[in-house]
């Protein structure tokens, strides 16, 4: 396993954005993975906080347009942090925490999911009060991606587990 996670790290691709001195390299590919994050969970907030009652002259319905973004900027983030993570794949892979922020995102992702098929594109959503599911779903969306967030922070501070190394 070792081995195999040393020749992500050794590769080319994971050498560069590790060790160039390149504006281009780490930096952008820390900065996209920023820019992704901020603009998936921050309008998923946002519409999460319009389910649970912020906001209620805005209408939920139109708010599907937003789903195509969040789904741009998730992808955004699964590339650059897929870059991230091969430039560094010995430390991060043998960190439990980077397996707990996957599952976070796993979860927060679904949960976008449900609330785009059963709350947004409900026909009667903004004809009747909102659901208590739909609540919770916006309650856990926030849950999800704060854990997410604090874990993928947290790798930076809680090491790998040395028997893995």
């Amino acid at each position: 396993m070792m081995e195999f996670l040393a020749s992500l790290e050794g590769s080319a691709l994971a050498t560069w954005i590790r060790e160039s001195s390149s504006i281009w390299a780490y930096p952008t590919v820390l900065f996209l993975h920023t820019i992704g994050m901020a603009t998936l969970v921050g309008v998923n907030a946002g519409i999460d906080l319009r389910i649970l009652g912020f906001a209620p002259e805005l209408p939920l319905a139109p708010m599907i347009r937003f789903f195509p973004v969040m789904w741009a900027a998730f992808a955004i983030n699964a590339l650059s942090g897929t870059a991230l993570l091969i430039a560094d794949a010995t430390t991060k892979l043998t960190n439990p925490v980077f397996y707990v922020k996957i599952v976070f995102i796993a979860l927060a992702l679904i949960n976008l999911w449900l609330v785009r098929t059963r709350v947004v594109r409900d026909p009667l959503i903004d004809k009747s009060p909102v659901s208590t599911n739909a609540k919770i779903l916006a309650v856990t969306s926030l849950i999800f991606w704060l854990g997410a967030i604090t874990a993928g922070r947290l790798m930076a501070y809680l090491g790998p587990v040395s028997g893995l190394q």
